[in-house]
């Protein structure tokens, strides 16, 4: 179920999540980035939301990289939990948009 944009007040890094998407070789900035350009689609993850809601962003940086962003909220500012690149099938629906 698609999901209003969220209103947040800045981003929630810290020792445990900064750097924990280097595997996907995506950077923090990157991360942020797609909440900040358009289109955004952003859907529940309810397979997921276990402890806390999470939420999956699907949007582009400023590079044109399409990214898919995993994400709570903490208070006013954005958890990022995960990223990655989108899968083709990611990139299609994101395209119809």
């Amino acid at each position: 179920m698609e999901k209003e944009y969220p209103d947040f007040t800045g981003f929630d890094w810290d020792e445990g999540n900064i750097n924990k998407n280097q595997k996907h070789d995506v950077v923090y900035t990157e991360c942020e980035q797609i909440f900040f350009n358009e289109p955004i689609i952003i859907l529940d993850d309810p397979k997921h939301s276990f402890s806390e809601i999470r939420y999956a962003a699907f949007g582009v940086t400023d590079g044109d990289r399409k990214l898919v962003v995993i994400y709570t909220m903490r208070n006013k500012k954005l958890r990022v939990i995960s990223a990655r690149d989108m899968s083709r099938k990611e990139r299609n629906f994101y395209e119809k948009f």
